[in-house]
């Protein structure tokens, strides 16, 4: 007989990690890109911006099939079955994908056809979908621009037996066009829309434009004279750009080596056809059938899986183009940095630092004023005499780089260590090795095998008697582009232990060093991983002896397995955990027994949050960190990448209010549920919208000295303070 008094045997002890408490990575993405979609479809969004945030859903999505879905299919063309840690194989990742895909392309098709262009027209901003809108006189302008701009630059290309299948370049838009020949047989010709030409073509009316494709479809018969148009649909690819490197070679071969790949990556597999939903059945096939054909072994055949119907515009991350034009009425208010108070005009920058440890929070904190200032200092002042630093993302038109050609030429030694597999920008990053190396820049490209991923700059100054070392250390890259885009950290400091570290870590990219330790550095991947770890598990100490224990994390995504295992073991020991991560998360949060103490948050907005935190309460001793490292295996193992802490008390503090305003955002936020699933806060009636973006853009306005928040920092006596999810 069962005492029903005794207490319940122990249930078996819960393996962490059991597949079921994980998320996929690839379907967390989707989900991330799921929530830049929302701002498009969010009416609260100003028209301009949400037309933005389609064609940042667009790009983004190209990203993704050209890297992570056509890793997938290799996987499986491999043969291979190895299943991921929430247990899924290549096979089922890529159903799960394409039925998500083909759900978020149709809400956008819906979105941008149904709502946000015919608003714009309201607003007087038009994007013809036809040339049978036009007036008899925009159509008369239409067919003169044809003739004039379009009509010299067209190549047709047939397909007969004299005509082998054209290639066809990577996210191209095309236009398959049928023909109907002098013998009666059905011809199939494509006509490239060419790239080099402005994708919307601008009616006399301003802010009124008419695709380039229809303009080039309206007048095929330019093209075809005397042959019978059957119809014209268009069509859009998109190949494998991932760049296969043997990290076995050495790196004087490194730059050619990667320029050959950067070529072949023209001609690789296809992993998408985009078709116009008007294209014929015999006409896909043809498609499928031609592509399957270029594809080498053991890449399999292009199925009706890949291929992807679009009702309405193609290709729309050109949307960018049109959402930037200049109409204050739809558009977010106008923004610019601020300048920090210490890094008045009047003051030489090499002062400031010494005084203190300067933090920087970009885009708010001007990037011009700060690190490109320190850069521009650095290559002007005869007393500095290196300059060193990473750049993993240059950009077409690199100010940086172009301050590290004047500091060369003045005769300073400066050493970049240039990421040339940074994905996307190795055309750039390659021009500007040669550039650098041209006017006598050390150019070194890392460490074999490992990309380098470090946002880091040390500076040498010569000071009476001594050298001082002057250094930064950010989350995002040296690129003013994106500085005014991204939320990034940077560090500015003149700490003796920080130049330290920097220069065996440089000595590490330049050379063959191979540093025990660092003073101050946390570098991945030897010792990163370990770190954190201890870390995450001398929290669960604190906790279990009853002293203070908390973790804040704010990253782009978390992914490794091992920390996620860690964090789920610590949520079991009751350590709070908030997590702020604006992309993928595999780790579940509120599950009973496994993670009830973990929250997740998503900031999505005006701005793409890029930047990276660390926060430990370690018993009332608080270590908080900043650095280029998300919680992934690659940031952890397979990439250089560096993590400073923050010291100084008033700059904890400040990082301890940011990740406070952030917990309390019910504008931007996003709720992570533990099935996978976003909810968006929304506060309820008469509680006013509290946005991190628009509250620190305020803040900038105002004056930095502006108070955001009163409520206290996060420690475990105000967890409470911390909002629930709202609905």
């Amino acid at each position: 007989m069962t005492d029903l008094l005794s207490p319940e045997a122990p249930g078996p002890p819960i393996d962490i990690r059991d597949p079921s408490l994980y998320l996929n990575r690839e379907i967390s993405w989707l989900q991330f890109n799921r929530r830049v979609l929302h701002e498009a479809l969010d009416t609260r969004t100003p028209l301009l911006e949400r037309l933005k945030f389609l064609g940042i859903f667009s790009g983004n999505l190209d990203e993704f099939f050209q890297v992570r879905v056509a890793g997938l299919k290799q996987q499986v063309a491999a043969g291979i079955v190895e299943r991921t840690a929430d247990g899924m194989t290549p096979e089922d990742q890529l159903s799960a994908i394409s039925g998500i895909v083909r759900d978020l392309v149709r809400q956008h098709h819906q979105c941008l056809m149904h709502d946000v262009l015919p608003a714009l027209a309201g607003q007087a901003v038009t994007l013809c979908q036809g040339i049978s809108q036009l007036t008899v006189a925009d159509r008369e302008h239409v067919d003169a621009y044809f003739h004039a701009n379009v009509f010299p630059v067209l190549t047709p290309l047939a397909v007969d037996p004299g005509h082998p299948f054209p290639y066809i370049s990577n996210l191209s838009l095309s236009l398959a066009v049928v023909l109907r020949g002098t013998d009666g047989e059905d011809r199939f010709a494509r006509v490239k829309v060419p790239k080099i030409l402005p994708r919307w073509v601008p009616l006399p009316t301003p802010n009124q434009f008419v695709p380039l494709e229809e303009v080039i479809g309206a007048n095929l018969e330019a093209l075809f004279p005397g042959v019978e148009i059957l119809g014209c649909y268009t069509f859009r690819i998109t190949r494998n750009t991932d760049l296969q490197i043997d990290h076995g070679d050495e790196a004087d071969d490194l730059l050619s080596l990667i320029q050959e790949e950067v070529r072949n990556r023209r001609f690789a597999e296809v992993v998408r056809i985009e078709v116009h939903s008007s294209m014929p059945a015999s006409l896909r096939d043809l498609l499928l059938m031609e592509f399957s054909e270029q594809q080498d072994p053991p890449t399999r055949p292009l199925t009706s899986d890949d291929l992807y119907e679009v009702a309405g515009l193609m290709d729309t991350a050109d949307l960018l183009t049109v959402a930037s034009l200049d109409l204050p009425a739809v558009r977010d208010p106008l923004f610019h940095p601020v300048t920090p108070a210490r890094l008045a005009p009047t003051r030489n920058i090499f002062d400031v630092i010494r005084e203190g440890d300067l933090l920087l929070h970009h885009p708010y904190d001007s990037f011009q004023t700060s690190v490109e200032r320190f850069i521009q200092t650095a290559a002007e002042d005869p007393d500095v005499l290196a300059i060193k630093l990473t750049l993993y993302r240059t950009g077409g038109d690199s100010s940086i780089a172009r301050l590290l050609v004047h500091a060369a030429e003045r005769g300073k030694q400066v050493a970049v260590l240039i990421e040339l597999q940074a994905r996307f920008d190795e055309e750039n990053n390659i021009i500007w090795a040669q550039r650098l190396e041209d006017v006598g820049v050390h150019v070194s490209y890392g460490v074999a095998g490992l990309k380098t991923h470090t946002k880091v700059m040390l500076v040498v100054r010569r000071e009476g008697d001594t050298m001082r070392r002057y250094v930064h250390i950010g989350t995002g890259n040296y690129n003013p582009k994106t500085a005014r885009l991204y939320t990034d950290f940077g560090l500015l400091s003149a700490s003796p232990a920080l130049g330290a570290d920097l220069t065996d870590l440089f000595n590490v990219l330049t050379g063959f060093a191979s540093p025990s330790a660092y003073r101050k550095l946390i570098v991945a991947p030897r010792g990163m991983r370990e770190r954190f770890l201890a870390m995450i598990r001398r929290e669960v100490d604190h906790q279990r002896a009853g002293a203070p224990a908390r973790i804040v994390a704010k990253m782009n995504a978390l992914v490794d397995p091992d920390i996620i295992a860690a964090l789920y073991e610590a949520s079991g020991a009751g350590v709070p955990v908030d997590l702020i991560i604006r992309g993928i998360c595999c780790l579940r949060p509120g599950l009973p027994a496994v993670s009830e103490t973990i929250r997740v948050v998503s900031i999505v907005g005006r701005f793409l949050e890029h930047s990276r935190a660390f926060y430990f309460l370690n018993g009332g001793e608080e270590e908080v960190y900043i650095g280029s490292a998300d919680w992934m295996p690659r940031n952890l193992d397979r990439r250089i990448e560096a993590v400073t802490p923050i010291e100084q008390p008033a700059d904890r503090q400040a990082l301890r209010d940011l990740l406070l305003l952030m917990w309390e955002d019910n504008r931007q936020a996003w709720d992570l549920r533990p099935d996978g699933t976003y909810e968006q806060r929304r506060p309820p009636s008469p509680e006013a919208e509290r946005a991190t973006h628009r509250l620190l853009v305020e803040r900038g306005r105002l004056g930095p000295d502006l108070t955001l928040s009163t409520s206290a920092p996060p420690t475990p006596q105000t967890a409470s303070a911390y909002p629930a999810a709202r609905r």
